[in-house]
């Protein structure tokens, strides 16, 4: 056992001391190392963007390089901070109004690239899965799954017969997907605990290598 002399070292335990006592309760200590992490966070991405957009893309090209087509989005990024004033607070609904028209166009054909056509594809039963028992039968339950799936939410009809054991065998393939879902989030939680245990065993304890 080695305790690590490092000043860096315990004021990192120190936090995480302060994150961790929030399962006791709520207290002072876990507020500040809360708020201090909000605080380095928002200053951390303030000067990412600063430095890696703001001033490469707008500042460069506007103020050295005198192209004035930028005044455009330098106005447009400005009306953001109208929000702040009451008379002209109306003005942040133009580049909000931008930016969500653009990414909407953006974002829904490329969405419905890799996502839906990509899903109904997967979805088609094709020649090439008979060649293997195993395949058909895994292309099989992925087929009915998706169908008893979007079955659930037709409610046109009243879900009885064979609509309502379609739905229910929907519900049972949607139970399994949330599950496995909310398991790969635990599971993506525990290796960060795992990670903090290590760095407390190993890097200021000495414990373990």
């Amino acid at each position: 056992m080695h305790i690590s002399t490092n000043i860096w070292t315990w004021v990192a335990v120190i936090l995480t001391f302060g994150i961790f006592s929030f399962l006791w309760k709520d207290n002072p200590f876990y507020k500040f190392c809360e708020h201090l992490f909000v605080g380095v966070s928002v200053g951390y991405t303030i000067a990412l963007t600063w430095y890696n957009s703001v001033y490469p893309d707008l500042v460069t090209p506007l103020f050295r390089e005198g192209k004035l087509i930028y005044i455009i989005p330098f106005v447009l990024g400005l009306c953001y901070f109208c929000r702040f004033i009451p008379k002209v607070s109306w003005l942040i609904r133009l580049p909000m109004g931008f930016v969500l028209g653009w990414a909407s166009g953006v974002a829904i054909p490329a969405y419905f690239q890799t996502n839906i056509i990509k899903q109904i594809q997967g979805t088609l039963l094709t020649p090439a899965i008979f060649a293997r028992w195993d395949v058909f039968l895994w292309a099989l339950i992925s087929f009915i799954g998706v169908i008893c799936s979007v079955l659930y939410f037709f409610f046109s009809r009243e879900h009885k017969g064979a609509l309502r054991v379609a739905s229910e065998t929907g519900i049972i393939f949607l139970m399994i997907g949330f599950g496995a879902s909310f398991g790969y989030t635990v599971m993506a939680r525990m290796s960060l605990l795992i990670g903090r245990f290590q760095f407390l065993l190993r890097d200021w304890l000495g414990v373990i290598k």
